[in-house]
């Protein structure tokens, strides 16, 4: 089973940055797709923020575009979210996911909470 461990999340004023890493167990050429996905306060449903298929290019959703970019680092084994101009919007619980041999797989979840 692969494991996902988030960091990097915390408290930023409106407009600031922050840069979210998930550490991947295995060696990432064996995914067949990594993302980030958030769940906002008050709501169940996990929402994608940013996805990339194996070969593929970065997708993203509308409110984050220009914003936020996901990047892998394979000597590093992490995927990354870089986060700009943040939003109080953007408060939300962001999970790593990713899916391996058909399976999909969950970190735990890193807080990033934007207010001034």
């Amino acid at each position: 089973q692969v494991q996902l461990v988030e960091s990097g999340g915390g408290l930023v004023q409106p407009g600031g940055s922050l840069r979210l890493s998930c550490t991947v167990s295995i060696n990432m050429f064996s995914l067949e797709y990594m993302g980030w996905y958030r769940r906002t306060p008050g709501k169940s449903a996990r929402e994608s923020v940013a996805s990339i298929f194996s070969g593929g290019q970065p997708n993203y959703a509308d409110s984050v575009k220009g914003r936020f970019t996901i990047s892998t680092d394979d000597s590093e084994n992490t995927i990354n979210l870089q986060m700009s101009n943040l939003k109080p919007e953007d408060t939300a619980v962001y999970y790593c996911n990713v899916i391996y041999r058909s399976t999909n797989c969950w970190g735990q979840g890193a807080q990033v909470t934007v207010s001034s």
